[in-house]
């Protein structure tokens, strides 16, 4: 069918796609924690990426190949799993650019054969149903393809992979514009939206037409492709003479060779036939066509062409890389003619590598596919025999025998003519390559930069890398880059500035900004109602109300564990525990009182309602004390429920029983028997007896209480009829399973005076005890943060100068990591930092994160007090724990050096309190303490909703696994089994093993620790739970893997069914478990949007039901009572004014009481009328008084989420991100802890340190961000210690293999981050020159240099950093913000004080010394302190283009939409400011290639000239015994930071000075990256050279104050871009405050610009 007539269609899919484009989300697609989803990777689209690089020169097959192996082992490394798929109908798009089809093949081939890469290449394209099978079956969650192809045919092949993809919920990932950094690979994510789905629904038929017709399109150009080179030679015929010549070689070389040999023997010879063929079809066609085409190559000439080419292919065979990396370049370029034979030769090719047939009976190596040809090689052997030969240089025995063997083959293959002797290689005088005047690049001509470091002398320079200065290449003193550091003249205007000031920090400002305003009542007032607000949200985050410490002075409060006792007691001692034995007395008569007055409803409730009846009597367990009393109550309540048992038999019959009763039967037994068998009494045995011969336990009744057994069949009957019809082992691993008792200690603690703490929480104690340090791994809500309040009251009773520090990601509770490592690094603060005692890090798995984990490697490595490092989920804390220890250590040795008290190291300690001083001595072990047992199991379930309904499987935790996964990992540390989930995995495999051996000793009633128990114990459970899992592991490992298989797949949830749009089946998932008493509940999500959609769904959704459950007439009846409330108000204030001026008073006092009373009823009925009944609403009234609710909301009246948060309330249900502000936050926080709202859906932002447990947790969106790690935080808020014995885990459209995935993969490990920035080093000088305490400073300085996570126990890495630390200072120096004894100078502390921007801030300060922004801020007139909008938004395009920078993908910029309020795109800098940027990065990008040079000497060049993913070695000795090759291979400067596959191209060491090709190039085993090196490009272009213009937000919104339009036009989130304002907004402040401090002239107009944007951009955005 014709593609014309589907032309608009395809548009169509295009505009789809292109509108998708802009809001596509730019995201790390590995996470934080090197966990990756598995992906597919499009196998062309990866081609294409590769074939556009930069660096890369055409036919250079050797660099393509290192290129796509470089890339996929960078994807590798970073966790990726994943498949690359080849699609049998892409490969029409390659016709038209023939060189591209053996590429192609020989990658496929090259994948396949020399890699372990799943490469899949049997999907003929994406609309097949094969394809659409493995989808489903694999289920990728994302698929990387290119947005453009190289022409627009196969453009629109991709459009159709990508619609498809999006339709079977597979989101997109572009190819453009991907950027990566050590651990992660950043790209444009662009989700699988329902709409996208149903347009492919809706037009199935069509795309498949349309898809269809472009196939056709392309097998016709290929035809049309071919026809110029191959005349009427036919396809088919082609493709088997290529076969046939392939057969013939395996004649003559039946032992085999290597593809390459086999390559250019079968090409040439195919080549030379078919142009034989082609002239030969020439000459019989008319004279007048010859006239057009001119005079074609002869056959002659085309067979000196192929014997410079099997020449070539002799050097390929014979020379290492390092050899051919030194290759001349060549600029000249083919003739016409040339160049159309090399196509045709390269279809050859193609035909070859397509006939390729791997068979043992011939043996053929394929391990250098990936070097089949080298065109710069040819070039070269090209232009010596035209140009050069007459110097007769010699080829070397070794190739002279490779080419003739190789020619004499082609002279064999080829059939149908001679084709001469090897011997001359040229015979024809014919020029191949176009006369060019510079023919050959001269790589040593390129100017490259000094290579050498500037002396420096200082003291942190000679301890960090003195062990290497003697090494490395410094300049003299004489060179010109040493001479220009004498200290230019500064721009004029800044003459009269402090440059060397220290800037104030958030302490100064803070303390000025009170001490100014505190005598501002107003003021004062709005900070103590901050204070009590505080303390409220603080008393939300327990359940124990907060306590005052008080400070000992005199008497320091012992904390070194429970004292010995004395031999002998005092008079006073034997007193108050006498007054102790009356007090207890008198509280158990008290007790037993309000017993005896409650007993008698309660046994009453409990006749009516047992469960609510059950309730009460729990309830009033939990108040009382007295044993005894509670003995009494429990047998009160097991009695009740033994007579309700048999009420409920006698009822039921011999039908299926509601164990529910015989539940509670137990539970009363457990707590008699386990809490209170020093209270037991025979008549109680007998009691519990009884009953347990009821529930049909018989052997337990015996053991506990022995009779004589009747042994008449109607006592048989009786049981039969009263009996749960299961054993008591069974019974309770299924029903019981919550209630099990736990092993607690009963031994309390004198240091807890809540709770009686476990074995590893007294071990956290110990460790505060002796001020030492550890980590703590244990799940969430086990407990570990008790060990910080402990350490914090300990401290604050030491004294008023000991300080904790509690560092947690998000939460506000002391400090977030960038504040305290402020404070750490501040040199004048130093006294301050000393009064630390203890750091307690909260959550330090952030360690591995994306944004901010170097800083909590530099918290960790400054602080010289002890600290509690806690996580749930470290796969690798021992080499956590062993890195800190040798952190320790050091700071060990560092006190021991500086000759330092350490008993008294407090700079706060007075005189006389040197007893408190020793309470700070530390120890500087680390311990890692590991907890892994959560309190409550948790069971997971996975939602389906089939026409609407929802309705919920249980999902088997080893229903994740495979026998294959069991045998090669076992099972994983963290996957538990509840009990009732051991039986089930018991039963399942006693059903598919009938002659299992070990059956009958694991069966629940024999095993070892169940039987004749009457309590079994969670720990017992264990132990089962232990013995089942080695079982089925054996099973795997012993044979009887079918068995196991079985075991695994019956225990599989069916399919689960999703049909509808699940965001529109949302509030029904809420409904379900609202009625399933399944709330509160936290919803996870991973995008801001849909949080918000999802709980306003909710909302909707109740107001809708209570919107048909109201009376028809009911709105009319508020609108009438609305109506009268007015004019009964008018009354009221008409009838005061009448009141102010009458006299009758007595009769007006009447009738205003009249009205009010009037006015009360009507807002009396108006209120029931709107009032929201109980099952509309989640929210739980009862939880808060109406006038705490009242406060909570007042806080966030003026909010910008305010209201919309405060109706949600209403209905129960609220949202959390990290967009709303902090005061937002809380009154969720605080409302779903005090329980009143019940529904929360929420980012990420509630998964580290924030105390928010649920009963369920419901994971409502797939994404990158749910993977091991962050499952197993969100998860473990499910179980609220103390209100759920049972937490459970609902997955909401999360497909299957997902789910798996997360239950079976462990955390992934811990990895360092690069940990050196140029703005980090600078601050770090500026600490070891300016602190008030040089050898402390200096101590911290060197704390950080030498101890990296990334280099610990890795010299190479640690080395690399130095270079990197010297690089650093160079730079530094070179700008002037460093002299050579590593003093600050100039603007330093600006650039240190914007260093979170970095290299925003060098450019900013750069700007600045060069007077741009004084010569841009000018005044409207002579003598104003006012600037013009102009000048302002100018000032604002500056600043746009340095900071918050966020860019558009290519694609959307070739093709925009019509934009209404924002211009979208952001403009280019200003002249002037481009020219200074363009100085600036040329500057660091020579510093940087000198530094790569340097640091070059730390490369693997054994691993360097391997390919990096298939390990492809081209090392060798070089060929010293051919002239020509010497000759050839002769430009050995300019390749020593250079990848020897990427000096293939051409590429040199001069290539490193050119913006853009850093990643590329370099030798990739030094462990450098460009993101290292502070370059700002002004532009940015994606793998196809295409332009990615910036997001213009920040200006747009200067213009028009307009979030809607940032939404609207410049395609963003409205919670993020109210994020990037208010951070935008927040650095303007920042830079203006900064540069008012730095001026002494206070009408410096630069200062007075930045004053006046920073209020006007401020009071755009507080409109919003």
């Amino acid at each position: 069918m014709d593609l014309e007539k589907y032309m608009m269609f395809l548009e169509d899919m295009s505009q789809l796609i292109l509108n998708e484009v802009p809001k596509a989300d730019y995201d790390s697609l590995f996470n934080d924690f090197v966990e990756s989803e598995f992906f597919l990777l499009d196998g062309d689209s990866l081609l294409i990426m590769c074939v556009c690089e930069k660096s890369l020169k055409q036919g250079q097959d050797l660099h393509f190949f290192y290129l796509v192996e470089r890339y996929l082992v960078d994807l590798i490394t970073k966790g990726g799993q994943f498949a690359v798929v080849f699609f049998k109908d892409a490969e029409n798009t390659y016709f038209n650019l023939p060189e591209l089809l053996p590429l192609r093949t020989a990658l496929i081939l090259h994948l396949q054969h020399n890699t372990n890469i799943d490469v899949r290449t049997d999907f003929s394209g994406c609309l097949s149903q094969e394809w659409e099978a493995f989808l489903e079956e694999s289920y990728p969650y994302f698929l990387i393809v290119a947005d453009e192809g190289l022409n627009n045919l196969q453009t629109h092949l991709f459009n159709f992979l990508i619609i498809q993809s999006w339709a079977l919920k597979i989101n997109a990932v572009l190819f453009a514009g991907q950027v990566a950094d050590v651990l992660r690979l950043y790209a444009y994510f662009m989700p699988s939206r329902h709409k996208n789905q149903m347009f492919f629904q809706k037009n199935r038929r069509t795309i498949e037409n349309a898809y269809r017709s472009l196939i056709k399109q392309l097998e016709k150009c290929r035809a049309l492709a071919f026809a110029p080179l191959f005349g009427n030679l036919k396809w088919e015929n082609m493709m088997e003479e290529a076969h046939e010549t392939i057969s013939l070689l395996k004649q003559l070389w039946p032992e085999g060779s290597d593809i390459r040999r086999v390559l250019c023997v079968t090409s040439c010879s195919l080549s030379l036939r078919f142009y034989h063929q082609l002239l030969e079809s020439r000459s019989e066609t008319t004279a007048a066509h010859q006239q057009v085409e001119g005079k074609p190559l002869a056959l002659q000439e085309v067979e000196d062409l192929c014997k410079l080419h099997c020449l070539s292919v002799a050097f390929l065979l014979c020379l290492p890389l390092s050899q051919r990396a030194c290759t001349r370049f060549v600029t000249s370029h083919w003739i016409e003619d040339i160049q159309t034979f090399l196509k045709m030769k390269k279809c050859c090719d193609y035909f070859i590598l397509s006939d390729v047939n791997i068979s043992e009976s011939w043996n053929l190596d394929l391990t250098h596919l990936s070097d089949l040809s080298d065109e710069l090689l040819l070039k070269n052997i090209a232009f010596y025999y035209e140009n050069e030969n007459a110097q007769g240089l010699h080829l070397g025995n070794v190739i002279t025998k490779d080419y003739e063997h190789l020619w004499d083959t082609v002279s064999k293959l080829v059939r149908p003519f001679d084709v001469g002797k090897p011997f001359p290689l040229r015979t024809t005088k014919r020029p191949f390559l176009k006369k060019n005047p510079s023919p050959i690049k001269d790589t040593s001509m390129e100017k490259m930069p000094s290579l050498g470091f500037i002396p420096m002398s200082c003291q942190v320079v000679d301890n960090f890398v003195g062990d290497i200065l003697k090494d490395l290449p410094f300049l003299t003193s004489d060179d010109p880059v040493v001479t220009s550091l004498v200290k230019q003249k500064e721009f004029d205007e800044l003459v009269h500035w402090h440059s060397h000031k220290p800037l104030s920090d958030d302490y100064d400002r803070t303390k000025c900004q009170f001490n100014e305003k505190s005598r501002d009542p107003y003021y004062l007032r709005s900070v103590q109602k901050y204070h009590v607000f505080q303390r409220f949200y603080g008393n939300s985050l327990e359940s124990v109300s907060s306590k005052f410490v008080v400070t000992q002075g005199i008497k320091p409060r012992k904390f070194y564990g429970p004292t010995s006792k004395k031999t002998q007691e005092t008079k006073a001692e034997i007193i108050t525990r006498e007054n102790k034995k009356r007090l207890l007395a008198k509280e158990e008569e008290k007790e037993e009182k309000k017993w005896s007055v409650l007993s008698f409803s309660i046994e009453e409730e409990m006749k009516e309602d047992l469960n609510s009846g059950i309730k009460n009597l729990e309830d009033f367990l939990k108040s009382c004390k007295s044993s005894s009393v509670k003995f009494r109550v429990e047998m009160v309540g097991l009695t009740a429920c033994l007579k309700a048992w048999k009420e409920y038999c006698q009822s039921e019959g011999e039908t299926t029983k509601d164990l529910s009763i015989a539940v509670q039967m137990m539970k009363r037994i457990y707590s008699v028997v386990e809490k209170y068998p020093e209270l037991l009494q025979e008549a109680d045995r007998q009691v519990i007896a009884k009953c347990l011969r009821y529930l049909g336990f018989e052997e337990l009744a015996s053991s506990l209480h022995l009779t004589q057994v009747a042994g008449n069949v109607t006592k048989e009957k009786r049981k039969n009829k009263y009996s749960v019809g299961i054993g008591p082992a069974r019974f309770q691993l299924q029903y019981m399973g919550p209630y099990l008792l736990r092993d607690e200690r009963k031994d309390p603690d004198p240091r807890v005076q809540d709770f009686i703490p476990d074995t590893w929480q007294r071990e956290l104690l110990d460790v505060v005890d002796k001020n030492e340090s550890a980590v703590i791994v244990a799940p969430t809500s086990s407990g570990k943060t008790y060990a910080s309040y402990y350490c914090m009251e300990r401290v604050l009773r030491e004294g008023d100068d000991g300080v904790v520090v509690y560092v947690a990601p998000t939460k506000i509770l002391i400090t977030v990591p960038a504040c305290f490592e402020i404070l750490l690094l501040a040199p004048h603060r130093q006294a301050w930092v000393k009064r630390i005692r203890y750091v307690i890090f909260d959550e330090v798995h952030c360690l591995g994160g994306e944004i901010g984990a170097e800083i909590w490697e530099h918290l960790l490595v400054m602080i010289r007090c002890p600290f509690l490092a806690l996580s749930a989920t470290i796969s690798n804390p021992e080499h956590l724990t062993e890195w800190l220890q040798s952190v320790k250590r050091y700071w060990k040795q560092a006190d021991e050096r500086m000759g330092q008290n350490i008993a008294s190291r407090s700079v706060g300690c007075r005189p006389g309190s040197r007893k408190d001083c020793l309470l700070a001595k530390q120890s500087y072990r680390v311990r890692l303490v590991l907890y892994g047992e959560r309190y409550n199991d948790l069971e997971k379930h996975i939602c389906s909703v089939n026409n609407g309904v929802i309705s919920f499987n249980h999902f088997h935790p080893c229903a994740a696994l495979t026998t294959d996964h069991i045998e090669k990992y076992g099972f994983p540390s963290d996957l538990t089994l509840s009990p009732r989930e051991m039986v089930q995995l018991y039963d399942t495999m006693f059903h598919f093993w009938a002659g299992w051996p070990r059956a009958q000793e694991l069966c629940p009633e024999e095993f070892i620790h169940f039987k004749n128990k009457i309590v079994i114990k969670k720990s017992d459970t264990r132990k089962y739970e232990e013995s089942l899992k080695a079982e089925l592991t054996d099973w795997v490992k012993s044979g009887c893997v079918k068995q196991a298989r079985m075991v695994l797949k019956h225990l599989r949830p069916g399919s689960v069914i999703s049909s509808e749009n699940m965001a529109d089946m949302f509030p029904l998932l809420v409904e379900k478990l609202k009625q399933m008493e399944k709330l509160p509940a936290l919803f996870f999500l991973f995008k801001l949007g849909a949080v918000e959609e999802r709980a306003r769904s909710v909302k909707t959704f109740l107001e809708k039901k209570q919107q048909r459950k109201r009376p028809p007439k009911a709105d009319k009846e508020a609108h009438d009572m609305e109506n009268k409330l007015r004019k009964v108000r008018k009354s009221i204030e008409k009838q005061k004014t009448i009141d102010e001026k009458s006299l009758k008073k007595p009769r007006n006092m009447d009738q205003s009481l009249i009205h009010e009373a009037e006015h009360d009823n009507l807002l009396k009925v108006l209120e029931k009328n709107l009032e929201i009944p109980q099952d509309c609403t989640y929210a739980d009234q009862k939880a808060l008084d109406a006038q705490t609710l009242q406060t909570v909301f007042d806080r966030v009246k003026l909010t910008r989420k305010g209201a919309e948060l405060k109706a949600l309330a209403a209905r129960g249900v609220g949202y959390h991100h990290s967009s709303l502000n902090f005061k937002e936050k809380q009154l969720v926080e605080i409302l779903f802890r005090k329980g009143f709202i019940r529904v929360v859906t929420a980012t990420g932002t509630l998964a580290l340190g924030i105390n928010m447990p649920c009963k369920s947790v419901v994971f409502a969106q797939n994404s990158i961000y749910l993977d091991a790690l962050n499952y197993r935080q969100m998860s473990g808020r499910a179980g609220r210690r103390g209100q759920d014995l049972l937490g459970d885990v609902y997955f909401f459209d999360i497909p299957l293999p997902k789910i798996e995935k997360l239950i079976k993969s462990n955390v992934p490990q811990l990895r360092g981050q690069f940990p050196l920035s140029i703005s980090l080093v600078l601050r770090l000088m500026l600490l070891a020159s300016k602190g008030d305490d040089p050898g402390d400073a200096q101590a911290k300085v060197l704390s950080v240099l030498k101890h990296s996570l990334l280099s610990f126990k890795q010299p190479r890495t640690l080395e690399m950093l130095k270079l990197y630390f010297l690089f650093a200072l160079q730079f530094l120096v070179k700008e002037g913000y460093l002299d050579r004894e590593g003093n600050p100078v100039g603007f330093a502390g600006l650039v240190s004080h914007l260093h979170y921007h970095e290299p925003s801030n060098l450019v900013f300060v750069s700007f600045l010394v060069r007077g741009l922004f004084h010569n841009l801020c000018q005044p409207t007139r002579k003598g104003s302190k006012l600037f013009s909008q102009d000048v302002m938004e100018k000032l604002v395009l500056v600043l746009a283009n340095l900071f918050g920078r966020t860019y558009f993908p290519a694609k959307f910029h070739e093709s925009p939409p019509k934009f209404y309020q924002s211009k979208v795109f952001l403009e280019d800098l200003p002249k002037d400011f481009k020219d200074a940027l363009d100085q600036y990065n040329k500057n660091v990008t020579e510093d940087f290639a000198s530094f790569l040079m340097i640091v070059s000497r730390l490369a693997d060049m054994k691993q360097e000239y391997q390919l990096p993913l298939s390990h492809t070695d081209f090392s060798g000795e070089e060929c010293e015994d051919s002239q020509l090759a010497s000759y050839l291979m002769s430009c050995k400067e300019g390749r020593v930071a250079i990848s020897p596959f990427v000096c293939l191209s051409g590429n040199s060491d001069g290539d490193l000075l050119c913006p853009g090709t850093l990643d590329h190039v370099t030798l990739r085993t030094i462990g450098i990256s460009s993101s290292q090196a502070p370059v700002l490009c002004p532009q940015r272009f994606d793998n196809q050279g295409r332009k990615m213009p910036l997001n213009a937000y920040a200006l747009d919104f200067y213009k028009h104050g307009s979030l809607t339009g940032l939404v609207q036009d410049n395609r963003m989130n409205e919670g993020l871009a109210y994020q990037l304002l208010k951070d935008f907004a927040l650095t303007i402040q920042s830079i203006s405050v900064s540069l008012r401090e730095l001026c002494v002239n206070e009408e410096d107009n630069v200062v007075l610009a930045f004053e006046q944007l920073s209020k006007s951009f401020l009071e755009k955005f507080n409109k919003i």
